[in-house]
């Protein structure tokens, strides 16, 4: 509820009319970030929600504590099916996120991956035995095993609405980045799960399963920095409670990829060769 002014609460205890405030079904929820270095409690327990103007699309960022590992729940609620895909499950929060699943009335098609994983187990085999329907989902290029082997540029439909798969390898080899639909029926801002290419004012580490940090450069320049700069980013993980990003944001503030290119290989391979990363996958400010 809006602030108050003194005078406008007397006013209102004097009125016979019930109070209006300014609100609309097209207001934005912005995200929570923590005050305290750490993850809200409110996002670990899954209820996050952050939105685009489509109504039909359904959003939630769901969290894996133990590997800071960020979960993310789609559907097209404007659709009499209300298809629905999850992004990066994980497997020990399974129960959790498929349990809001039918809460909401959902019918989850498909589990997709961003990558071959490092810091934990994906959730794609265990949702596949509690729901023999649904289809896992990871790029060709990854040498993994899935029900569907995405390339650069396929679309990825639920319902009416639909993910784009943008390669982005280097921090391994098969990474890629789900990108919103661009179109009039698709959600606005666009939304992007970018898995460990970006993260919030960091990267993912590129010396492990094909990783190159000169390819990662490439790829996060010339794949997500070429979004639209309100786009909203999305990593895999994060280690100090942000939840969200912009391209514009990452262009002006991220430390490992706004430099130029040789400045940020010598910058990149100064970070691996002295083992300064916060966990086995990733590293950021």
């Amino acid at each position: 509820m809006p602030q108050l002014r003194f005078h406008q609460l007397l006013l209102l205890r004097n009125s016979r009319r019930p109070p209006s405030f300014p609100f609309s079904s097209s207001t934005k929820t912005t995200p929570i970030l923590s005050l305290f270095g750490s993850t809200p409690r409110s996002v670990t327990m899954a209820a996050y929600s952050t939105v685009a103007e489509a109504p039909r699309l359904l959003f939630r960022q769901l969290f894996e504590k133990e590997s800071s590992t960020y979960t993310y729940l789609l559907a097209d609620v404007g659709h009499p099916d209300k298809p629905a895909v999850l992004v990066d499950p994980v497997d020990k929060t399974v129960d959790r996120d498929l349990t809001l699943v039918k809460e909401l009335g959902l019918k989850l098609i498909y589990a997709l991956n961003t990558h071959v994983h490092a810091d934990h187990v994906t959730g794609t085999g265990r949702i596949k035995g509690k729901m023999p329907g649904v289809k896992s989902v990871i790029c060709k290029s990854s040498i993994a095993k899935a029900d569907l082997l995405v390339e650069h540029g396929d679309n990825i439909y639920f319902g009416n609405l639909f993910l784009e798969v943008r390669a982005t390898p280097g921090h391994t080899v098969g990474c890629v980045t789900y990108v919103t639909g661009d179109g009039s029926d698709q959600p606005h801002p666009r939304m992007a799960f970018t898995g460990d290419a970006l993260l919030i004012r960091g990267c993912g580490r590129t010396d492990f399963q094909g990783g190159s940090s000169h390819q990662l450069y490439q790829s996060v320049h010339s794949q997500i920095f070429s979004l639209p700069k309100d786009t909203l980013l999305y990593p895999a993980h994060d280690y100090k409670g942000f939840t969200v990003t912009t391209v514009g944001e990452e262009i002006l503030h991220n430390p490992r990829l706004t430099k130029d290119e040789v400045s940020s290989e010598i910058f990149l391979f100064y970070f691996l060769f002295f083992g300064y990363w916060r966990k086995c996958c990733s590293f950021a400010l």
